[in-house]
């Protein structure tokens, strides 16, 4: 496609996928950055930060599931069955064909009427086939690493949005530089969603190119 709107002089804006990281450092104060959502799919902590992993699997555990229609509901149904599909495809794909993947909590599609999931934590090798993809569904997948992190958010085809929680600015400096994430999106000490309208928003790589919005949007 890119080639074709070349060729006749065109330019192109693609916006393809997303399969955003979160990188936790041991020195992040998770209390002051953690204010909002954030759609992230792999958390990125140095030796599986146990007191966050305790926090996360206890507020995994109390999401109210149901109609998102009603008051209180945080997780709705996914959007197709085939999604529903997708799901238990890719836990059985982590739990049977050598993945190296441990469940901590949910795993399991809710039986009944609609397309109902539980939010699950994954605790898995970042070379794992199933961290490569994307996948549409309420899982979060529980990367440990010693010093590799920069090279876990960047190992994926995907490249939208990423994100660093730490307090040491040397941490923040490799992190934007041109030795750190390779996302279009590249944030510090907040999640990966929820950019503002007036950032150049748009990934790299195998999400896609071009801009949407910002200062650059004009150039598409």
């Amino acid at each position: 496609m890119v080639q074709q709107v070349s060729g006749r002089s065109g330019k192109t804006l693609l916006e393809l996928s997303g399969n955003n990281a979160i990188i936790v450092m041991d020195d992040a104060d998770i209390q002051n950055a953690g204010q909002r959502c954030t759609t992230c799919r792999r958390l990125v902590l140095k030796n599986l930060i146990l007191y966050l992993l305790e926090q996360l699997l206890t507020s995994y555990k109390q999401v109210k599931i149901g109609d998102p229609l009603q008051k209180g509901t945080l997780l709705g149904p996914l959007h197709t069955p085939e999604s529903r599909k997708n799901f238990k495809k890719g836990i059985e794909l982590t739990l049977l064909h050598s993945q190296g993947g441990k469940v901590l909590t949910g795993g399991k599609a809710i039986e009944g009427e609609g397309n109902f999931v539980e939010p699950t934590i994954l605790e898995i090798s970042s070379d794992a086939v199933l961290v490569k993809e994307e996948l549409f569904a309420p899982v979060l997948y529980a990367l440990s690493h010693l010093k590799k992190q920069v090279a876990i958010n960047n190992s994926i085809p995907q490249g939208l949005s990423s994100s660093i929680f730490t307090r040491k600015p040397k941490n923040i400096f490799k992190w934007i530089g041109p030795m750190g994430s390779d996302c279009g999106i590249v944030n510090v000490n907040i999640p990966t969603n929820g950019a503002e309208i007036g950032g150049d928003f748009g990934g790299e790589k195998a999400t896609g190119g071009g801009r949407e919005t910002g200062s650059d949007s004009w150039k598409q």
